[in-house]
């Protein structure tokens, strides 16, 4: 029993050095374990390897379910009751073996107390049957432990399919709030552009208005302009003349006079255009402080806060 026990033993410590060196559990096979540990049958060595490769996947897939950390910890408490249950059977294996090599020793050397070994090896027996209740408990035991083990894994699924689902619904609200928030972007933009667009018109309109203000006043100016050129070369000539005809004075006292009531009325007329001129530049300057009103509208409108001020220069730009 000692022997079977020790390969077993062997072939995982065996198995476990192969995938040390970087074998895959999957490709480890009976000649391999052999190989390594040159002892035991082909039978036990074959069921043993089943084993340990069957918990080799049950480890990986309770790895893969649970966080790393709760699947380290869980691993570590299996293997530890694995081989504390390995090493008490090997134990009382070899325990019982000897019990059994000495019972056998004294059969061969007390024959004549035949009645006395039958009964020893009755007791042996019964030993044997309630070793073997204790492994049939142990191995209730290791199944109870499998059984949570596997509810434990569920838990960790159920945990994760929760938060997968936390975490979707999460993203779908935060695209709905960002889809909510260009929206109301846009909206802010158009009624930007908008107002923008009519104060543009406003302006337009201002500019038209004070240009074509500034054109009847140089207009009319000229017009003055040229009257009062008018009447000084008339005065000019009317000096020239008076200068010619010196000698001629009687005759030329009526032309004389007229022409100064002509001068006189002429002056007049500059006088009424450049008091018109006058009026006009008063209507430019109220309209040029119209503009002004205007403009300094446009920019309060413009500029609520310092953000959108920069946001229409530029736009503007």
């Amino acid at each position: 029993m000692s022997r079977i026990s020790d390969t077993r033993l062997r072939t995982r410590e065996a198995a476990a050095r192969l995938v040390a060196k970087g074998r895959l559990p999957h490709e480890l096979t009976v000649d391999l374990i052999y190989a390594e540990i040159r002892q035991g049958s082909r039978t036990t060595i074959n069921d043993e390897l089943k084993l340990w490769k069957d918990e080799q996947a049950r480890n990986d897939a309770l790895a893969a379910a649970l966080p790393a950390p709760v699947a380290g910890a869980m691993l570590s408490l299996w293997a530890l009751a694995v081989e504390h249950g390995e090493q008490a059977f090997a134990a009382r294996g070899e325990e019982l073996e000897r019990e059994a090599a000495d019972a056998t020793a004294r059969a061969e050397s007390l024959a004549t107390a035949h009645s006395a070994l039958e009964a020893q090896a009755q007791t042996l027996r019964a030993q044997l049957e309630e070793r073997e209740a204790q492994l049939a408990a142990v191995n209730v035991e290791r199944a109870r432990a499998q059984a949570e083990r596997d509810a434990a894994v569920q838990a960790a699924q159920s945990a994760i399919v929760e938060r997968d689902t936390v975490r979707v619904q999460g993203e779908e609200a935060l695209r709905a709030a960002q889809a909510a928030h260009t929206r109301e972007l846009d909206a802010i933009r158009a009624e930007r552009v908008a107002q923008e667009a009519a104060l543009r018109v406003e302006i337009d309109t201002a500019t038209g208005r004070l240009e074509g203000v500034q054109k009847r006043v140089m207009l009319q100016t000229e017009e003055a302009r040229d009257a009062q050129r008018r009447a000084e070369t008339a005065l000019a000539k009317v000096q020239q003349r008076n200068e010619q005809l010196v000698g001629d004075v009687q005759r030329l006292t009526a032309d004389a006079a007229e022409q100064r009531r002509l001068a006189e009325r002429h002056e007049k007329q500059l006088a009424s255009v450049m008091e018109e001129a006058r009026d006009l530049r008063r209507e430019r300057d109220s309209l040029a402080q119209e503009i002004a009103l205007l403009r300094g509208q446009l920019s309060a409108r413009g500029a609520p806060t310092p953000a959108r001020t920069t946001k229409r220069s530029r736009q503007a730009t």
